[in-house]
């Protein structure tokens, strides 16, 4: 019985911890643990571009809402999209470390048609380690009067008060009719026959009378029973209070409505410095060919960087995306990446060779037993290998890209390929459990079949859906015009997130 009653108590000691590791979730090995509802967004994308003198400009490419990416450029633009509201903050990373902010200021337009970034934002760089510049007081926070110098305060007087009146006339005699002024009245000369200006008044002949008025005072023409001072003209009155603007020149970007959602925001910069960029302009501006500027005039583009940036009010903590090479182990790696290069290269020529109409004399001798000859050997140049540590996990993610083209037939022969034509490549893996390089995605074009398949430019790494692992992001070209595409690796090949020119 005894007995009985111990084992009762210790299962029923035991019974919260058993529970307790029930409702504990699992979490797999490369996961990442979610400690409340994910975020879906709003998360926008850009590109800063960063000239060498240190300007610093920004291109909108895709924004994130309930886990769907759309097109920046045409989001919520209404005309300004909403990922280049002014106050928007972008941190700007590379290979997923931070480099700096940028807070949008403006929102310039192109004038061309087929720009490949018809909007761009100005607005503040501030690089990682640097202290934002004291912003000086603004003119209505300033009172009058006050220098705002590192001299001692002035007092200045009230030009206003000091000016004389424009249209008032010297002094003929005291009139006897009351005045509103401080000053003593003072009596005009009799208007003349033909029809005086607007701003000038007229009195009676006779000095004295009730109807005298004064110049600038607006009291009454003669012969009106109003006394002086106490009603003024239209004119007067319209000079004296001006009419208040009705509208205003500035668009509306739809920024102030309750629905619309926020990305990162940050303090205004309206005070900043608008810049000039050749072929971009305000909404609604006049382009600067018009403005009197011709391409002959306008400066030569300088050479750009372009650098991932992103604006999440809500989205994890930049993290990086590089990895560290063990000795020799990079070498050896890239030699198996321009071995594959070169297999992947081939594999493309032989299917172009396949695919081509021959003449029949050059058919009849192609079908002869060994008249197939080998491939010359490709030439590679611009070779360029960049690995990331994508999924957290040690793992590198080898992405290789190169430009290559056939060395030049000899003499005499017939046919083959032009030497002078340039195949562009982009190939990404990585090494399997046994070393061996496990191929994800592989692209070879030239300028004959960017309509097929278009040529891909790597950008960098980026978090582009915030979930804490690494995107690629690419420029893509191809004949219907330049844009971005975004893919995600997985263990057996690239999938495409965000393709602005292929929408889906």
């Amino acid at each position: 019985m005894w007995l009985a009653l111990v084992l009762v108590a210790c299962s029923a000691a035991l019974a919260p911890s058993v529970a307790a590791q029930e409702e504990r979730p699992e979490i797999m090995p490369g996961e990442r643990k979610v400690t409340g509802k994910k975020d879906l967004g709003p998360r926008a994308l850009g590109l800063l571009r960063l000239t060498a003198s240190g300007k610093a400009s920004l291109v909108p490419i895709a924004i994130m809402i309930n886990g769907r990416f759309w097109d920046a450029a045409v989001y919520k633009a209404d005309p300004i999209p909403m990922s280049l509201d002014a106050g928007t903050v972008y941190e700007v990373e590379r290979s997923g470390s931070s480099l700096g902010l940028f807070t949008v200021s403006a929102a310039l337009h192109s004038n061309a048609a087929n720009a490949q970034s018809p909007w761009l934002a100005t607005g503040a760089w501030l690089p990682a380690g640097k202290e934002a510049p004291n912003q000086p007081l603004k003119a209505e926070t300033v009172p009058v009067g006050i220098d705002t110098s590192d001299a001692p305060p002035r007092l200045t007087r009230n030009p206003q008060k000091e000016a004389p009146p424009a249209n008032t006339a010297p002094a003929s005699a005291p009139s006897a009719g009351p005045t509103s002024g401080d000053e003593p009245p003072r009596l005009t000369k009799p208007a003349p026959k033909e029809e005086a200006p607007a701003s000038t008044t007229t009195s009676s002949p006779q000095a004295g009378s009730a109807g005298s008025t004064q110049a600038g005072s607006g009291q009454s023409a003669p012969g009106s029973t109003t006394p002086a001072g106490e009603s003024k003209s239209a004119e007067a009155k319209s000079a004296d209070h001006p009419k208040e603007p009705t509208g205003s020149s500035d668009t509306n970007s739809g920024a102030t409505d309750a629905n619309r959602p926020r990305l990162r925001r940050g303090k205004p910069t309206d005070n900043l410095p608008e810049e000039e960029i050749p072929g971009y302009s305000k909404p609604g501006a006049e382009p600067a060919a018009k403005a009197g500027k011709t391409a002959e005039t306008m400066p030569a583009p300088e050479p750009v960087q372009l650098i991932p940036a992103i604006s999440d009010a809500g989205g994890p903590q930049p993290r990086a995306f590089t990895f560290e090479w063990l000795k020799d182990e990079e070498a050896e790696r890239r030699q198996q990446m321009t071995a594959l290069a070169r297999q992947e290269l081939g594999a493309y020529l032989n299917a172009q060779t396949k695919a081509r109409i021959l003449a029949p004399a050059a058919a009849s001798r192609a079908q002869r037993p060994g008249a197939t000859k080998k491939l010359p050997e490709p030439i590679l140049e611009n070779v360029r290998m960049l690995t990331y540590d994508l999924w957290n996990a040690n793992q590198p993610i080898m992405v290789f890209s190169a430009e290559a083209h056939l060395p030049p037939p000899p003499a005499g022969a017939q046919g083959g390929f032009e030497a002078d034509l340039t195949y562009s490549m982009v190939l990404v893996a990585y090494p399997d459990i046994y070393g061996n390089l496990r191929r994800l995605y592989a692209r070879v074009t030239d300028k004959y079949h960017l309509d097929i398949t278009p040529r891909l430019e790597l950008i960098d790494a980026v978090d582009a859906d915030g979930d804490g692992r690494g995107e690629l992001l690419f420029r893509e070209t191809s004949d219907a015009g330049s844009g971005w595409v975004i893919y995600r690796a997985t263990a057996d090949t690239l999938w495409k997130m965000f393709d602005s020119l292929n929408p889906e």
